[in-house]
């Protein structure tokens, strides 16, 4: 049987990309954005929402349940980013963050977890980012959002033991997408050059950390952050 894959932000980025190999695999697929996805496949369900709208969160898990009766995996792969002084940062650019990246993370780590718990199986992954070890100037609000998404791993990690799910994170280099567009060259470089291993992320090396974390070989493996490039 196909595993039920939950992944979040996959109109584009890493989230398309690995919505797109793991439907390759033969795995069946539940997406979401706020923008309609021109993603086709037989297997890919694809939802219109906002992370951080919890009615719209449900309707997305009751219609897995109702479609799959289960959930095998969550990819919260979903993030925005705030790369301004602190002083020149606008509360309604902090709210946004943390509704994003913490709330919308924790919506659907609490939703996936009542559904997988049926099963006693589960595997879920947050994304975190090397902002929080290096505690980068200028991306404050960014960097605490993904430390409360470190943080919540951690604990959800205990707390969703016993239902036989496992919750670890991620924490990414840069990669190569929209949330690094805008950002100064000059200073993405300086923070390559602090990388024990000075390149960028690519989506393959995010899939191969999560494709350890998923795996069924991994059961004993929860509460753990994995942060990329030799950080």
């Amino acid at each position: 049987m196909p595993r039920i894959v939950v992944i979040t932000g996959t109109r584009r980025g890493i989230g398309r990309f690995l919505a797109e190999s793991y439907l390759e695999r033969g795995d069946c697929v539940v997406g979401c954005s706020r923008e309609v996805s021109d993603l086709q496949h037989a297997n890919y369900r694809h939802h219109c929402l906002d992370v951080a709208d919890e009615e719209g969160v449900k309707k997305l898990f009751n219609a897995t349940r109702k479609e799959f009766g289960q959930l095998d995996v969550l990819i919260n792969n979903a993030g925005i980013a705030s790369m301004n002084h602190s002083m020149l940062t606008p509360l309604s650019t902090v709210e946004r963050v943390l509704n994003t990246n913490v709330t919308g993370t924790f919506l659907f780590c609490r939703e996936a977890a009542r559904l997988m718990q049926k099963k006693q199986f589960g595997r879920i992954v947050n994304f975190s980012t090397v902002a929080v070890p290096l505690k980068l100037d200028g991306e404050a609000i960014y960097a605490a959002s993904k430390a409360a998404v470190v943080s919540l791993t951690e604990v959800l990690a205990k707390e969703f033991a016993a239902l036989g799910i496992t919750v670890n994170a991620i924490g990414p280099t840069p990669v190569k997408t929209d949330l690094i567009r805008s950002v100064p060259e000059d200073k993405i470089q300086a923070l390559l050059d602090r990388q024990a291993i000075h390149r960028f992320g690519e989506y393959r090396d995010v899939a191969n950390v999560i494709d350890f974390f998923i795996s069924p070989a991994s059961d004993f493996v929860t509460g753990q952050v994995i942060y990329l490039g030799g950080v």
